[in-house]
Order: C-alpha cells, then sequence, then structure tokens
C-alpha cells in the first residue's frame, strides 16, 4: 500500500521516532495510525504515544470563580479564526458562558445553552454573534468543580486552563497545583482510577519491549513491573514530578502541606478537533467556474 507523507509527519509527531521506521511501522500496519503507533512502542522504537489529538480549532478558555474561592467553571468556546478569538465581543461572551456555568450549575450544555442573561438565552446571544462578527461560534464544552477547601484555577493564554478542588493547604497551593495541571496534563488523579483495560494494555506493551531486549522470562516480569509504575507515574497527577520541583512528586507535596486532590479537569482549545484543510487554490477555482460569465 502507499503511505502517504501525512501520515508519516502525524506518526512522528506523535512518537518522536525517525520517519523511516514511521514508514516501516505504517506499511506493517496497513496505515493504521494507531496500530503503527502500537507497533512502535512494543518494538522500542517510541518511548510514548503523544497520542492527544492535533489541536487545530481557535477559540478561548474562559474560568470565572466563586467569590468564596471554593468552586469554580471553566468552558471552551470556538470560533473560526485566531482573529476572532482575540475579539473583544467574543471574549466577553465566553467569559457570560462561563459565569453562567457556575450560577446555574447546568446538567448538560443544551441546558447551559437555554440559561437566559438578561432578555436572551446563550444559544439566542451565540447566534446573534454569529450573525455580526460572520463565523461560526459554538460553546463546545463546560466543567464545574467544587471543594470544601479552595478550587486552584490557572489559564495560559486563553488557550489552556485548569481547575483544581483541594481540601487543605492553601489557596497557593491550589494555584499552584493548577498551574502543573496546564502544564503537565495528567490523564487521572491516582493509580486507583486507571482504568483495568488501560493498565493491561500498557503491560503488554511494556512486556513485548521488554522482550525484544532479549531479557530471560525471570527478568521480564521484574522489569515490566518497574516500568509500569514508571509509566502510571507520568499519567497520574499523584505520580508526576511536581513541575516547579522535579525532585518531589505532587503526592509528596500534598502530603507535606497536609493537603488532598478531590478533582481536577484540563481544557485546551481545540484539543481532539482537527480544523478542516482548506485548498485554496481549488477553492478559487470553483468560485470562478460557478461564476456567471460576463455579458
Amino acid at each position: 500500500m502507499t503511505v502517504t507523507a501525512e501520515l508519516v509527519k502525524q506518526l512522528r509527531e506523535r512518537t518522536g521516532a525517525g520517519m523511516m521506521e514511521c514508514k516501516k511501522a505504517l506499511v506493517d500496519s496497513g496505515g493504521d495510525l494507531n496500530a503503527a503507533a502500537e507497533l512502535m512502542r512494543k518494538q522500542g522504537l517510541a518511548k510514548a504515544d503523544k497520542k492527544a489529538a492535533r489541536v487545530a480549532a481557535e477559540g478561548v478558555i474562559a474560568i470565572e470563580c466563586a467569590a468564596d474561592g471554593r468552586s469554580a467553571a471553566m468552558v471552551e468556546v470556538n470560533c473560526e479564526t485566531d482573529f476572532v478569538a482575540r475579539e473583544q465581543d467574543f471574549c466577553a461572551f465566553a467569559q457570560t458562558v462561563a459565569r453562567a456555568a457556575l450560577q446555574s450549575r447546568p446538567e448538560s450544555l443544551e441546558a447551559l445553552l437555554a440559561v437566559r442573561v438578561a432578555a436572551a438565552t446563550l444559544d439566542e446571544t451565540r447566534r446573534a454573534l454569529v450573525a455580526r462578527i460572520g463565523e461560526n461560534i459554538g460553546v463546545r464544552r463546560f466543567t464545574v468543580l467544587t471543594s470544601a477547601g479552595c478550587v486552584g484555577t490557572y489559564t495560559h493564554g486563553a488557550r489552556i486552563g485548569a481547575l483544581v478542588a483541594v481540601t487543605g493547604g492553601s489557596a497557593d497551593l491550589a494555584h499552584e497545583l493548577a498551574l502543573h495541571v496546564a502544564a503537565s496534563n495528567p490523564t487521572y488523579l491516582s493509580v486507583r482510577e486507571v482504568p483495568a483495560q488501560v493498565l493491561e494494555k500498557e503491560r503488554e506493551i511494556l512486556t513485548a519491549q521488554a522482550r525484544g531486549e532479549g531479557k530471560p522470562p525471570e527478568i521480564v516480569a521484574k522489569m515490566v513491573e518497574g516500568r509500569l509504575r514508571k509509566s502510571l507515574g507520568e499519567i497520574t497527577l499523584l505520580g508526576q514530578p511536581f513541575v516547579k520541583d522535579p525532585d518531589v512528586t505532587v503526592e509528596k507535596l500534598l502530603q507535606g502541606a497536609r493537603a488532598q486532590v478531590s478533582g481536577f479537569a484540563r481544557f485546551e482549545v481545540g484539543a481532539g478537533l482537527e480544523k478542516k484543510q482548506e485548498d485554496f487554490v481549488a477553492e478559487v477555482m470553483a468560485q470562478v467556474k460557478g461564476a456567471s460569465p460576463r455579458t
């Protein structure tokens, strides 16, 4: 089969491996990107699958905090261009949505868009903004976190946002943890939250890697468990090295502050979405062909 340069590029971005290794893995897996990434991990050619989907959509992350600091809402509002993402009315709308999410605590995105602010629902306000600006605008997702202690918040350039619910410790600690979540992007809070199927798949991959190194069976099992602990530490908040002090894990940091994390959330603009790739020449030609001839 023919492996396109775009497929090779995507696999290189996901695995960090060389071009020829990526091309061979794609050929061996019949062009299946996910299967190729897994194959390369099993062969020890890729340390990890950087599967976080390409961030392509534009927009902003907006956060609204309660006055007592014990709850906060975070929303992602998308648009088509970076220019509109910086537009004052668009940013104000995103903040209004976050404020409405915090105040109404809706159970679904549909319920959030039905919330009335002043004389219109959020969806009516959104549609009016679309008509005025001329770009498609959508509220993609939201979350609300509450804590008996405090909720730390952090935004990075309006494109990445994080919330962390903390009991014990201080507001400064909660903020630092939110900064850590934004920077390190953990998938789970602790090892206990990692699904069994994820553990099994990771163990399978690490076992294939160890066997590929020619280690005897009795050594393979010990190597796999050791590497599994390290791998889990990389994807769990408590197991990650604290971003401001890599010698200390987040779990140790919390123990020292006599604090606990009950939940966290991280949004990144466009994560999981792919922007439509426009063919400018084809678009112009289509317009030319569709234009009425002059008389």
